[in-house]
């Protein structure tokens, strides 16, 4: 499965045991679990996240920073990336135990022929194609599974879907595996997950939720669908938007100027127009698409 690894710091001292940290020849923090090594890279805009590198077995202060793939999520500082080292060494740590065993099997999956498998037990088994993969459950296995989660075809996909075994089998999975489930479970299904928890979610405490009521609230406002940096005006933001942002079929598009720093603040579901505050834009378009037309060409 796909999940990024993200900060969920324990309260206890973390266990950093068979951990090696160094410093790269370009300056990165780096740690090396096993025959992985973590580096803490800092984006050219500033903030800081983790990238990965695997069966690299030179001395850490040989690596540099082109030797490192992948973007596992944020973290704020050193210390957190150390508590995100730890998070990771005890999955490993738990992963070994569970004795999954890797192998490879002659299957059909609705995203092609199986390149790889691995039984988590008798019934649970994941599967890896060239493009994508999932799980398949057996029919015993299906059956118990939480019938509002529980889908007619047992193949549940490794995005979000492989959060339903999980949480139906939490011993085949480690707990930062059932963290990420149980966190993929309220963001992706919040309305399933408070039936079957018994209790209500709070503002923030699910994507699908929070994004359902930014679209109610702002049904009838203007939400940006793009946006470019303005030839024509330094420090503002061209942007097309729409009402709902597009959601309504055939919708009037309209371009506008926003100041570029308030723009790079936008929320994580989209940017507001203001009507009051930003102005409504026909003049030479920053956009190719829109260079031909009459109102901006």
């Amino acid at each position: 499965m796909t999940a990024a690894l993200q900060s969920n710091i324990a309260n206890s001292t973390p266990d950093l045991s068979g951990v090696e940290f160094a410093t790269s020849a370009d300056g990165l923090p780096l740690a090396r679990i096993g025959d992985l090594v973590l580096a803490m890279v800092t984006s050219p805009s500033g903030f800081a996240f983790v990238a990965s590198a695997g069966a690299i077995r030179r001395p850490l202060a040989d690596l540099t920073r082109a030797e490192f793939i992948g973007h596992d999520g944020r973290v704020a500082d050193e210390a957190e990336f150390r508590a995100r080292v730890a998070e990771t060494a005890d999955h490993k740590r738990d992963v070994a135990k569970l004795h999954r065993a890797q192998t490879r099997m002659s299957v059909s999956t609705p995203w092609g022929g199986s390149q790889m498998a691995v039984v988590y037990a008798v019934g649970v088994v994941a599967h890896m194609t060239s493009g994508h993969g999932g799980f398949h459950l057996s029919t015993e296995r299906n059956a118990k599974v939480h019938p509002l989660l529980r889908k007619d075809m047992p193949w549940y996909e490794e995005d979000c879907e492989w959060a339903i075994v999980a949480i139906s089998f939490p011993d085949l999975f480690t707990a930062y595996e059932r963290s990420m489930a149980e966190k993929t479970f309220r963001n992706t299904w919040p309305d399933v997950w408070e039936t079957i928890r018994g209790c209500p979610l709070a503002e923030g405490e699910s994507w699908a939720r929070d994004r359902r009521a930014f679209g109610q609230r702002h049904a009838a406002d203007y939400i940006a669908m793009s946006a470019i940096l303005s030839d024509q005006r330094p420090g503002m933001t061209e942007v097309v938007a729409k009402i709902g942002g597009g959601h309504i079929r055939g919708g009037e598009e309209r371009r506008f100027l926003v100041a570029s720093d308030e723009y790079a603040g936008r929320g994580r579901f989209g940017f507001v127009i203001d009507l009051a505050r930003h102005p409504e834009y026909d003049g030479p378009s920053s956009f190719i698409g829109w260079r031909n037309r009459g109102d901006g060409s």
